[in-house]
């Protein structure tokens, strides 16, 4: 018996046609009935595609479950996961809708939701543990936070800071035990949740480094550092527009690097300076624009 797939709707389908003609009648009716087959008992579920129980469990193995009740489990949590993407809705009115307006106003609202949950006191704490930091590493898994994480890199080493991001979870570790109480490690997750996130925080904690969470309150990452800045974002229910939670995440890591700059605005200025000095030479601009293109 090979290994349970993790998305049992795609395997029914990849081999739907190829089953037996008995266990064809299950695969037809469970993928035409994803949301009631996990309510339905075994004896209910082969009444209802005119075959036998022992058949029904013979399909449940053919995709690797233990039995009936493995295989409703399995699918009961595969179909909450993909629900939003298996229900077309009305895609058609979506379509005369304005989408620029339908992006920019999603961001707006999560924004503003943002804007009365930021603790500006939290932010300037974070802030005085920064500037105090010789060394800062942010931490970020998974597409969203990563983003997030390698842009206030970026923002970082241009204030005049040893900066670095991290995505890999084995590096977080590594990274973690390098540094001293003279470092910040700064973790930012949507959830709170990510194990690699928490476990390199408690293993930074241990060897001094301060350690500030960019995570929503009261999760497992908040607990595990020592100052956390929360944000607890809604996602807009549309599964074809961006996350604007991760816009905003990326707004308050300017807000955390305006702070900072504020707070050593001599060494900053010469910082920029320098970086601006040394990019004229590329394309010759020396009125105002972004620093680095």
């Amino acid at each position: 018996m090979g290994d349970t797939a993790l998305d049992i709707i795609s395997q029914i389908r990849q081999k739907d046609g190829s089953y037996n003609a008995r266990e064809q009648r299950v695969a037809s009716y469970v993928l035409k009935n994803l949301e009631q087959v996990s309510d339905m008992s075994v004896a209910s579920l082969a009444a209802a595609c005119e075959v036998s129980e022992p058949t029904v469990i013979r399909f449940c193995r053919t995709l690797g479950c233990t039995g009936y009740r493995d295989f409703k489990i399995r699918l009961a949590q595969n179909v909450a996961v993909s629900l939003q993407y298996l229900v077309s809705g009305n895609e058609a009115d979506n379509h005369q809708k304005n989408l620029i307006d339908q992006v920019f106003q999603t961001f707006y609202v999560t924004a503003n939701v943002a804007r009365s949950q930021l603790d500006q006191d939290k932010i300037k704490t974070a802030a005085g543990l920064i500037n105090a930091a010789q060394k800062i590493i942010f931490c970020g898994v998974g597409g969203g936070s990563t983003t997030v994480a390698f842009d206030a890199a970026n923002r970082f080493f241009r204030l005049g800071f040893a900066a670095n991001a991290v995505s890999d979870a084995y590096l977080q570790r590594m990274h973690a035990a390098t540094l001293t109480e003279q470092d910040v490690m700064v973790f930012i997750s949507a959830t709170g949740l990510p194990r690699s996130n928490i476990d390199s925080a408690k293993v930074a904690r241990q060897y001094g480094a301060k350690t500030i969470a960019l995570t929503k309150p009261e999760s497992p990452l908040a607990h595990a550092c020592d100052l956390t800045i929360g944000l607890s974002l809604p996602e807009d229910p549309d599964i074809y527009k961006p996350t604007a939670s991760r816009l905003v995440f990326l707004a308050t890591i300017d807000i955390l690097a305006a702070t900072v700059a504020r707070q050593r605005p001599e060494h900053t200025k010469e910082n920029l300076r320098r970086i601006r000095s040394s990019l004229t030479a590329l394309h010759g601009n020396t009125g105002p624009q972004p620093v680095g293109d």
